[in-house]
């Protein structure tokens, strides 16, 4: 049996999250843009960037 001691790290997988978030917020707001227009993609752009100020507001 192996020790839990003995395991290796982690990898870390920042930057392909970072990525992949950037990837898929692309084709979502593609789609968006495709079904109801630019104001809808300017919108969602807005909401996300308040979800994102409010999350490092509350990191400190």
């Amino acid at each position: 049996m192996r020790h839990s001691s003995n395991r290796p790290a982690a990898p870390n997988f920042t930057q392909a999250c970072v990525v992949m978030f950037g990837v898929n917020l692309t084709w979502i707001l593609m789609v968006i843009w495709v079904i109801w227009g630019l104001f809808a993609v300017a919108a969602t752009g807005w909401l996300v960037n308040q979800v994102i100020n409010r999350i490092a507001v509350a990191r400190g």
